[in-house]
């Protein structure tokens, strides 16, 4: 008769979700998904750096997490000033000494029809959705490939891979950034980093205000996922958490898409 093989203690399985001593970047955090997610990272044991434009709103949001017994600080740039974005990194060597986590988070949307769009307006908005996020993924991997680990993460859009009228240009830069991920997941898993992204649906943020005041709207997309609703901003955060953690050590150049089923109802 063979001996049964000792079980490991009770929820130890739990301890490869954990971030402790992580550092984590990401940006447009100060409110909407890249606050619950940064939210969700210090809850996990990092220290979060939250990002934005606006020196107010991203103080106060890193306040917040401190107040709450949170490892956080504030980095304000603009991503989509490059020259920016190399002094911030600068910074974020001279206070920390590390980065393990990336966070690209920022984006901008505009919907109107292609033909009402300027070239200086489709490349501004290619600029914050998709060419800020390549530079901060390669100012990142430079970092964490001379430690030897590091997740990179880049929220892209079930719109990269589904689409309306009038909202050309945003799913453009969103299928750019899985494309991107995809590549960095080949480049860059030699040196022990991973690249995923996350593909969120519709959910009940500032951003999207005012298509939930809209009667029709709301009912309409509510009505189109399989849920029968909108995500809820918080529900974001479990699927950050684990791409950034341990437990997702093999998972390397995937798209999850937190959507309630939305891309593959038709």
């Amino acid at each position: 008769m063979t001996d049964t093989p000792s079980l490991p203690p009770a929820h130890a399985f739990l301890s490869t979700f954990s971030l402790a001593g992580r550092v984590a970047l990401i940006t447009g955090s100060a409110r909407g998904l890249g606050w619950e997610i940064a939210h969700a990272m210090a809850a996990s044991g990092a220290h979060v750096i939250l990002n934005g434009r606006q020196p107010g709103p991203t103080q106060a949001a890193a306040q917040r997490l401190r107040d709450a017994g949170l490892q956080a600080s504030a980095l304000v740039f603009d991503v989509a000033d490059s020259q920016a974005t190399e002094a911030a990194f600068a910074m974020l060597d001279a206070q920390h000494g590390r980065l393990d986590i990336l966070v690209n988070n920022v984006g901008a949307r505009v919907r109107k029809p292609l033909s009402a769009f300027t070239a200086e307006e489709i490349r501004a908005l290619i600029d914050t959705d998709l060419v800020a996020a390549i530079l901060l993924s390669k100012l990142a991997a430079e970092r964490m490939a001379a430690q030897g680990y590091g997740r990179l993460i880049a929220i892209t859009s079930v719109a990269g891979e589904i689409a309306r009228p009038g909202d050309a240009v945003y799913p453009a830069a969103k299928q750019g950034l899985t494309g991107l991920m995809r590549a960095l997941a080949v480049e860059y898993a030699p040196q022990g980093i991973t690249s995923n992204a996350i593909a969120p649906g519709t959910f009940a943020t500032e951003t999207n205000a005012a298509m939930m005041a809209d009667p029709q709207v709301h009912a309409r997309l509510a009505a189109r996922n399989p849920t029968g609703r909108w995500g809820q901003p918080g529900e974001i955060a479990g699927a950050a958490v684990f791409l950034a953690s341990p437990a997702a050590s093999y998972i390397n150049g995937q798209v999850l898409a937190v959507d309630g089923g939305l891309s593959i109802l038709f």
